[in-house]
């Protein structure tokens, strides 16, 4: 009976000692942790080495996705009118035909829409070479009030709310908060993959196609530096936009002006003596991304030879010795090609368009 009592007495003990603990934590339920596909992206044989593919932000295919829909959302505009797709048109190599890019108040840019193709060969972008990071790049457009107009953290909110993207950021970076760094890094991500390689000049270099006699005499005219003391004539045009990215990646003050209302370089660095420089961009599909230079001041490619053959400002403070001690006569105070010469480069240019990029499905809109 002792026993019996005590083994009662034992039991109600157990329990009260157990009902004046703390109630265990719920345990939540497991989740399958995300896995994002990884995306090889493929260096083109002629190419250098990529210069730009940060380990913080490697490629999947599931951020190149999310960050394609990113480019084409107008919901990352003040107004959600206008998207990076709207100055960056596929069709026309990523630019948008304008001399001055106009932002989704009706504002004009100061400068012209650059094009964005191999950025992953980069490592400074923007005309003046203000940006190093290109995650960071995007931002600038996004927030600029002459530009898309939109602070991001509410381009965040207003992404969040949407039945679209919290699953794909959850898919590309493992969670479906959305933030800025993200938004940033999938830009980023789709920007790396837009590579142009497939022109007649890749092919002729890749020895799989030839270019015309014509086009491959003014390829060599392009990539010539003049000296006429041996009889080398050339169109000095290799030496800021030379090697097989079609760009130096360097920056130069190319005789435009003598006053600078665009201080360029000089406007990043603040020594004086950079004011007036600006980056020599790729030329690859340069026929289609008309108008040209920093202000799209030139309508044609014909302009623009015609600049650097007749029209240059040698009195232009900082012009680039490059540019001046170019000529195709002994002593010659301009750069002296002749009107076939200049066809042939034309040519040799309009060898550089690559109709398979402004057709390429995987960097189209998404939305059409």
């Amino acid at each position: 009976m002792n026993k019996k009592l005590h083994s009662i007495y034992l039991s109600v003990l157990l329990a009260a000692l157990f009902s004046c603990s703390p109630e265990a934590k719920e345990e939540p339920e497991p989740t399958t942790p995300t896995h994002p596909t990884p995306f090889e992206l493929v260096r083109p044989s002629i190419f250098p080495r990529i210069e730009n593919m940060p380990p913080d932000n490697p490629l999947t295919v599931e951020g190149i996705e999310l960050g394609r829909h990113l480019f084409y959302e107008k919901r990352l505009s003040g107004n959600n009118t206008m998207s990076c797709g709207s100055c960056h048109m596929q069709e026309k190599a990523f630019t948008d035909g304008k001399a001055l890019a106009i932002g989704e108040l009706g504002l004009a840019h100061t400068r012209n829409t650059m094009s964005i193709a191999n950025l992953a060969w980069f490592n400074r972008f923007n005309w003046d070479g203000s940006a190093f990071v290109l995650e960071e790049q995007a931002r600038g457009p996004i927030e600029n009030h002459i530009e898309m107009n939109q602070n991001l953290a509410e381009a965040v909110h207003e992404l969040q709310a949407t039945t679209r993207y919290p699953g794909m950021f959850e898919k590309a970076f493992g969670s479906a908060t959305i933030t800025e760094q993200n938004i940033l890094k999938a830009l980023a991500q789709f920007q790396r993959t837009l590579v142009s390689a497939n022109s007649r000049y890749d092919q002729h270099m890749m020895g799989t196609k030839k270019l015309s006699v014509f086009e491959e005499e003014g390829m060599e005219l392009f990539m010539t530096h003049p000296e006429p003391s041996i009889s080398l004539r050339g169109g000095n045009c290799g030496d800021c936009h030379g090697g097989t990215l079609i760009s130096l990646k360097t920056f130069h003050n190319n005789g435009l002006d003598v006053t600078f209302a665009d201080k360029g370089l000089g406007a990043v660095t603040g020594n004086p003596r950079h004011e007036g420089i600006f980056k020599a961009p790729s030329l690859r599909n340069i026929a289609l991304t008309a108008p040209y230079m920093h202000d799209g001041r030139f309508k044609t490619l014909e302009e623009v030879l015609d600049h650097y053959n007749d029209h240059m400002r040698y009195d232009s403070p900082g012009i680039d010795p490059l540019i001046t001690e170019a000529s195709n006569e002994v002593n010659g105070k301009t750069l002296l090609i002749t009107e076939e010469e200049k066809r042939k480069i034309i040519a040799f240019l309009h060898a550089l368009t690559d109709s398979s990029f402004i057709t390429n499905p995987n960097f189209s809109d998404p939305f059409k």
